[in-house]
């Protein structure tokens, strides 16, 4: 059976995860769902890969949820199916890689909430972003309702969720829904290069950084407590060692053979 979700090593210390459904233009179902649980459970006991870019086969990211399959559930068949999806939300959101997004062709629905998911999305001028969800009587779901406000604001998130046309990948750079804007045919290369730049970072400070910025204090207090912890654990940990070492040395670190120190 052809397999839905394909996986290779495009750069080092850089995995890709690609849709490959291209007969229904990517879209998601149950199986690709899996795909993506079973291959980010492997990858998360993998020490050698750092980050991770997420597209699709044939120039398109996704056309979002496999609508046929969506359709005469019962309720505990939608629950049941949510509670899947919310499964592919966790594994990339504790992944604990850095995740670039290569979004490609069309991009509708679920895949919009998948690339959310992660820290980097790379766009082409032809890229077209599509939310139906209100159109189609549904709610926006893949945690888009919280992820889309970490980047834009209320009203714009209003207007993107209520609106049938596309986003263009100008409209979408434009406003802070993605972050590269690139010629068409280089959104993969340059996904894969921003992947590669970032697993070259320190990776415990990079996922404490990426923790709060996802979860913002309430107050100046509560973050300056949590910037302590954080920084007392970095202060005293092996990439800090290697960055001081670097830095005196005149000399690039090099933090891909450290073990992270794992305090909370």
């Amino acid at each position: 059976m052809e397999q839905v979700v394909l996986l290779d090593r495009p750069a080092p210390s850089v995995a890709r995860l690609r849709i490959n459904r291209p007969a229904k233009r990517n879209a998601i179902d149950h199986a690709v769902r899996q795909g993506f649980i079973d291959v980010l459970a492997d990858l998360r006991g993998d020490p050698s890969v750092r980050a991770l870019v997420l597209g699709g086969v044939d120039g398109v990211f996704s056309a979002g949820g496999d609508l046929p399959t969506m359709a005469n559930l019962n309720y505990a068949q939608a629950e049941a199916r949510m509670q899947h999806v919310h499964a592919v939300c966790r594994a990339l959101a504790e992944s604990g890689l850095s995740i670039v997004s290569a979004l490609e062709g069309v991009v509708a629905g679920a895949a919009v909430g998948m690339a959310l998911l992660g820290d980097h999305i790379v766009v082409g001028r032809r890229t077209q972003i599509l939310f139906p969800f209100l159109r189609l009587g549904l709610v926006p779901d893949w945690g888009q309702l919280f992820t889309l406000r970490q980047r834009v604001n209320k009203a714009t998130a209003w207007r993107l969720v209520t609106s049938p046309a596309p986003v263009t990948g100008e409209e979408a750079f434009t406003i802070g829904l993605a972050d590269q804007l690139v010629a068409d045919d280089d959104i993969m290369k340059a996904a894969i290069m921003e992947a590669s730049r970032l697993s070259q970072l320190p990776i415990e400070a990079l996922r404490r950084t990426r923790e709060r910025l996802s979860d913002p204090s309430r107050s100046l207090d509560d973050e300056l407590a949590r910037e302590a912890r954080d920084q007392a654990v970095c202060l005293t940990g092996s990439e800090f060692a290697e960055g001081y070492a670097a830095f005196m040395e005149k000399r690039a670190a090099d933090f891909l053979e450290l073990a992270p120190k794992d305090q909370s």
